[in-house]
């Protein structure tokens, strides 16, 4: 079913002004005791919520995924895993600029998203001390005029939907002054976070219009995490992007306690389908600080999606099960008995673009790193911090 979010609801919110919760305090459907324990949590990694969201957690339910997504959670400060768990550091070519594959470079424009995931893998660019993300994307635009090569340009952050209108339409216009880029992208919560932020905004309607042409389009990068995100609200968000000749798919990390479960994410993939944004990747989550009570393994990971796509239609199945990791982004092929078949579906470096890759079948694995090759093929041993030495074998 999709959940459904009443007109009085709605009528509480206007355009672009959800009312924003930043003290745990403040929600007292948290008894007293566990706040004081949750806010050791929010020192360390950022809370952020607005009353919409918080609105769609049965409280009355400990383990409800929406309160899994967005409430901390004491485990999160188990010694575990890293901040740049890809190492985008590697590929930053400066301040707020990306660019691991060759058509392809990664604008982080802005440092807030609408609401904070506690399982992000960009947790860090939510911490004090970090100048990662720039607010001046000239730079990174002059970067993108000088470079051909680059095709497709993805805004993101932190979340490029939360910024002011007037300079996210400064940004597309100016993207769409070079030439050679045809594809920019929005990777964006907000339609889960805020289904108003366009719906409420004309003059960023106007501007979507404009630049997403039948050439060169714009893409949303949408973020469901749960088909309990899919209100009414949202749907008719998903459907202003549309409108707005916006192509819109989704894309979502598996997370434990979220969308580790075959029937919610198959659920997810029908209606995501039917309101025209498709499943795009559905990601390993990455071994980030403060992740480990999200963290699902990889086998097991792939024995739900892989059940997930058996009951849906095409259109519901067009996702593909991958992990960001610092060399690349790795698709899980399959698994069986004794094996896990991956290959690179995008690669940092020539050598390793589209190899295919089979290693033992480890069931506590949850990462390219923890892995052992099987002898004998062309698979990369990965060590700790991104270094691996490639084993030979037949291409």
């Amino acid at each position: 079913m999709i959940q459904r979010y009443s007109e009085v609801d709605a009528r509480k919110q206007t355009a672009n002004r959800v009312a924003y919760v930043r003290n745990l305090d403040k929600i007292t459907s948290i008894p007293p005791d566990e706040r004081e324990k949750l806010k050791k949590v929010a020192q360390k990694y950022v809370f952020r919520a607005n009353e919409y969201y918080l609105d769609l957690i049965d409280w009355n339910n400990p383990d409800d995924p929406i309160k899994q997504l967005i409430i901390p959670r004491e485990e999160e400060l188990n010694d575990w895993g890293e901040l740049d768990a890809s190492n985008e550091q590697a590929i930053t070519v400066s301040r707020g600029v990306q660019h691991k594959y060759p058509d392809t470079v990664l604008l982080l424009c802005n440092e807030v998203c609408g609401a904070y995931c506690r399982y992000c893998f960009r947790k860090r660019l939510f911490m004090d001390d970090n100048d990662e993300v720039t607010l001046d994307v000239s730079e990174g635009i002059e970067y993108i005029a000088n470079h051909p090569e680059v095709r497709n340009v993805l805004l993101t952050g932190g979340d490029p939907l939360l910024m002011s209108t007037r300079r996210l339409v400064d940004i597309l216009r100016r993207l769409r002054e070079v030439p050679h880029v045809e594809i920019i992208r929005l990777g964006s919560k907000m339609p889960a976070f805020n289904p108003w932020r366009l719906t409420h905004d004309e003059e960023l309607q106007k501007a979507l219009r404009r630049y997403s042409t039948p050439k060169k389009r714009i893409y949303l990068m949408a973020h469901f995490d749960h088909p309990r995100e899919l209100t009414e609200p949202a749907i008719e968000g998903i459907d202003c992007f549309i409108k707005c000749g916006v192509i819109c798919v989704n894309q979502c990390p598996l997370v434990k306690g979220v969308n580790d479960d075959a029937d919610v994410l198959a659920q997810m993939y029908h209606n995501l389908s039917y309101i025209g944004c498709p499943p795009y990747y559905l990601f390993q989550g990455r071994p980030t600080a403060g992740n480990e009570p999200y963290q699902v393994p990889i086998v097991r990971g792939y024995e739900i999606f892989s059940e997930a796509l058996r009951r849906g239609s095409g259109l519901a199945r067009r996702a593909r099960f991958a992990m960001s990791h610092a060399t690349g982004k790795i698709e899980i092929l399959a698994v069986d008995e004794k094996h896990i078949y991956l290959r690179y579906h995008r690669a940092k470096t020539p050598e390793l673009r589209g190899r295919f890759m089979v290693y033992h079948r480890d069931e506590q694995a949850y990462w390219l790193d923890d892995l052992v090759p099987v002898e004998g093929l062309a698979a990369p041993k990965f060590e700790k911090e991104s270094c691996f030495d490639v084993i030979d074998g037949p291409e």
